[in-house]
Parts: C-alpha cells; structure tokens; sequence
C-alpha cells in the first residue's frame, strides 16, 4: 500500500518546507486556518491544474536546458506532488531536461548549480560508521535505491562526486514513469575521488580532491555501504548507475546473487536495445536466430546487450557457441578477436576467430552484420560510408546510436535515414528531432532506458523480490516490444510513445513479477489479482486533503 500523508505535528512555515506535504498556493481555506497558513500564502486558492500551468510557462521562459533543469530541481526540492504532476504530464518535453542530454550538462556543473541536499553521499571518511550515515536519510521506509561512484557518467567520463545529478534523475524517472513513491527512493553517491584533474584544479568542486579509491579499501568501502544498506532498508531494491567498466561488471557479479541488485547500464541498456531489436524485425521479417551484430563499443552497455540477445537465442535453441558469434564487438583497439593480448575478462566471450581489423568500415564489409548498434561514447563513428554499406548490405539496415548525450550519438536521426535513403531502422540513446525526407516523415525511436528499469523497479518492490535475474529483463524486452503498435512502426518508431510510459511501466512490472512469483524468488505469496496490485501500489501525483 502507498504511504499516507502524515503531518507529524507539522504547520506553518515548517508544513510548507517539506516538499512530500507542500501543497503551495492549493492549500484550502480551512487548511490556511487551522494549519497555521493564513498570511504565509497568496490569497488565492489555485487547484494543481492551476499550478502546473503556472510553472510551465516559467519553465518555457527560461532562456536554457540548464536554466531549466535547476528550476525544476528546485521546484521538486519545494513541492514534489506539482513536480511530478508537471513531469508526468508533459513527459516529452520535460525528461530531456530531467534526464538525459541536460542532467549530463547539470552534471558538469553540479558544484556550481547545487542549491540543496537531496540524496546521501558517503566517503572513506565514513568507514565504520555508514550506517549511522543513512540513518540521518529522513525516510526509513527505503524501497530502492540508485548508487553510482561517478567514474563513467554518461559519455563523459569521471565526474566524481558531481555525479550525484544522475541517481537523483534516475529516481525522478522511477516516479515519474512507474509511480514509484518519492518517500521510496533514496539517491546515494560513492565519493570515491577522482582521476579528473579539470575537477581537482577547480576551486569550486565539492567533492574530494583525492585520487579514485581502488582495490581492497573501496571494495570494503562498497561491501560496508552495501551492508548498511540491506540492513536498514530489508525490502530495497538496489540499483548500480554508472561505475566504471571494471568495477560495474565486478561488483554486479559480486552481489547479484546476494542480495536485489542490478546494473542498468549493463542489464536496462540491453532489455531495452533488444526490444528495439525485436520491434525492428516486425518490419524486415528476420528472427533473430538469423542476424549478425557488430557493436562500436565493447564495454558495460554493449556486452550486456550482447549476454541478452545471446540468452534470448539460447532459449530458441541455439547452441551457446554459435549464439556468441552472432555478436562481434569493435573497441578503441579495432575488431575484437581471439589472438588478441590483453583481452579484459567481460570480452573473453564474444572474441572470435578473424583477421584483426582496425577500421570499422573494413570489420562492417569483412562480418556484413543485419545490426550496428554504437555503445562507444564516440560521436559520428557512424559515418556516412558506413550508413551507406549498411544500406547496400541489408534492405532495412538495423542502426542504433545509442550513446548518450546527443553530442555522443554515433550518427544523427537525419544522416541515418539520408544515407540509407529512409530504409534505416533507427533508434538512438537521446532524443532526436523527426526527420522529412522525400515527402515522408520519419520518427526516430529513443532508446531510452525509461522504458525498461522503473518497470523493473515497480515489479520487484510490488514482489517482495530478493534476487534480480537476467530473465526478468528479457521478459521486459519482449513486453517493451509487444507494445510497440503498427501505427508506430509506419512512422519509424520502434519504440512505443513515451506517452504511454505509466501504463508500459506497468505491464513491465506485472511480467517481472510474474518472474519473481514463478521462480520463487520472494518470501510473499502471489496475490490473486497481480494485476490490480500493482497498479494500487503505483503513486498518483494529486494533493490529499488534510483535513
């Protein structure tokens, strides 16, 4: 059952300081009076509709995404019901700023634009005492948590402690899109330090100005954050948000079987890619036991896209060898192939046999893939040649820029469908502009995340689950896909509208769950109508009368 609204006593100004029970200018007559609100407040009584329309003009006015971006944050520090209302309702138009491209902008300049605490952050300084830490997190009933270390923000490398802006967006997306009540989440940053000089030579930079923490001290570090955490927290569900390759893959494997963890960038990334994948092949008429992938890019993202489409063809029936080499990565070093030196653990399974190549063009001519899907953080490596033999290659070239920001895209919305001449499949990791060409209108498909890990959240707080497993996110991939409508892939979108996002989000959850339930993953019994409760569990954003 959600929470109740619970004043604890509070009035006057310190009811209007806490942003879970503001209500700003909606406050009834009656309320003013007997709460201690009459003359704090404008005289007029506003409904939230009222609100939101107030506060999207403003956000409109704002002369930038970043202008933007920190005016919503501190609207959601103030009051979180208009915020959500606002957030939800004009979804398009506002994750772009909440979320990726601008949180990574927000990100860069965190230290500067920060107005307010919202979220834990924990240090070596904190050893032995982090639960003590969490302790001081006002809410105690803590259902999932986004933890990230901030060495590998987006495509943007090491921001330290200034990567806080990520968890906080993530968990603005858990409720925005899967009504994950914001009394749940609890934001949580490792500041670890930082190989960034630009950030040790800043005077203005918040977090420590030491090298990153390695081996055993942060890995005691993690355990006793990770402890702390299941501890105070029994039911949380906990997330890793962009940590390094080496650490990401390490510390998921580390803890996956040991308690409710999961790596989006490893396993959201590929639920939500494979999905595409399968809405793509609605429209070529392949199965998926019949392509080739070649990836730009061989770290957390792409193998695990790879490790899904790889158990997705091994549950068809493939052999696990044969399933592998379907999947072929390019690195910063050229083709990853088997006699190669020094070959990282995570690349070990997809190094095949095959000449080195060091150009992406020859390894696209030489392997001739169905798929490219970019997960490199190097922008316009998907060059006009490319496209074009892609294009020459397969009647519908399967091309998926999935980097993020959009400064990193592997190739545009326009240069996809112009150098393909429109047959191109598209999806990308930020938003992109529709495209005309030749009379006809194209939509590009966003692969976004959102669309796969509140889903997942939703369904694992809603099971009671203790574990998170890999079948639960191709269960999301193909209930992502089964959403996708004919009318979306005749405009070019592989991807449902991000509209629909609540109502996804659900059906993710009911399919999780169903996972949990049937492998016995939970110490709670099945509900009778799963269904049902999952949609009571999710929060609506709209004001409770007090009174």
């Amino acid at each position: 059952m959600l929470p109740r609204p619970d004043l604890c006593g509070k009035r006057g100004l310190d009811l209007l300081r806490d942003p879970l029970l503001n209500k700003g200018t909606a406050f009834t007559e009656r309320e003013r009076d007997v709460l201690g609100l009459r003359g704090l407040l404008p005289p007029r009584v506003h409904t939230l509709d009222e609100q939101v329309e107030r506060v999207l003009a403003t956000v409109r006015d704002k002369p930038s995404d970043l202008e933007r971006y920190i005016y919503l944050t501190s609207l959601q520090d103030r009051n979180e019901v208009l915020f959500y209302k606002l957030l939800g309702d004009n979804l398009d138009e506002l994750m772009p700023i909440v979320y990726t491209p601008t949180v990574g902008q927000a990100c860069q300049r965190y230290s500067q634009i920060f107005r307010r605490a919202r979220g834990v952050f924990v240090s070596p300084a904190d050893r032995g005492r982090i639960r003590e830490v969490l302790r001081n997190w006002p809410h105690h009933d803590v259902r999932i948590i986004v933890v990230t270390d901030g060495e590998r923000i987006l495509g943007l490398g090491d921001l330290g402690a200034n990567g806080m802006g990520i968890p906080i967006g993530k968990l603005a997306l858990y409720t925005a899109c899967a009504g994950i009540h914001p009394r749940w989440c609890l934001p949580i940053t490792i500041d670890a330090g930082t190989n960034n000089q630009a950030l040790h030579d800043d005077p203005m930079y918040m977090g420590a100005k030491a090298p990153r923490l390695r081996g055993a001290p942060y890995d005691e570090l993690v355990d006793e954050l990770m402890s702390a955490a299941q501890e105070l927290y029994p039911d949380v569900v906990l997330q890793l948000e962009d940590f390094g390759n080496a650490n990401a893959f390490r510390l998921l494997h580390a803890y996956r079987d040991r308690t409710c963890v999961f790596d989006d960038d490893i396993q959201g990334t590929a639920a939500v890619a494979l999905a595409g994948i399968y809405s793509s092949l609605r429209e070529t008429g392949g199965k998926l036991a019949e392509q080739r992938f070649l990836f730009m890019g061989a770290g957390e993202a792409g193998i695990g896209i790879g490790d899904l489409i790889v158990d997705a063809l091994v549950s068809g029936g493939m052999a696990l060898a044969e399933a592998r080499r379907r999947c072929w990565f390019f690195d910063s070093r050229g083709l990853v192939v088997r006699d190669r030196e020094g070959l990282v653990a995570h690349k070990v399974p997809f190094a095949h046999d095959h000449p080195p190549e060091r150009d992406f063009l020859a390894a696209v001519e030489a392997l001739r893939p169905n798929a490219i899907i970019g997960v490199s953080a190097t922008p316009r490596v998907f060059t006009e040649p490319v496209v074009r033999a892609m294009a020459r290659l397969n009647q519908r070239p399967i091309i998926f820029a999935l980097s993020n920001p959009t400064s990193k895209a592997e190739c545009t919305a326009e240069e996809a469908y112009g150098w393909s001449d429109g047959r191109a499949l598209y999806a990308s990791g930020s938003p992109f502009a529709p495209v005309t060409l030749n009379g006809r209108r194209f939509v590009p498909g966003q692969g976004n995340n959102a669309y796969i890990f509140p889903g997942v959240g939703l369904g694992l707080i809603c099971a009671g689950a203790t574990r998170v497993t890999d079948e639960m996110f191709a269960a999301s991939a193909r209930t992502l896909a089964s959403m996708v409508t004919a009318e979306d892939l005749a405009m070019g979108r592989i991807y449902p509208d991000l509209a629909r996002v609540r109502e996804i989000s659900a059906a993710i959850a009911i399919a999780v769950a169903e996972v949990v339930f049937a492998r016995g993953l939970t110490r709670r019994a099945r509900p009778a109508d799963l269904a049902a409760d999952v949609h009571a569990t999710m929060f609506d954003p709209r004001y409770e009368e007090y009174l």
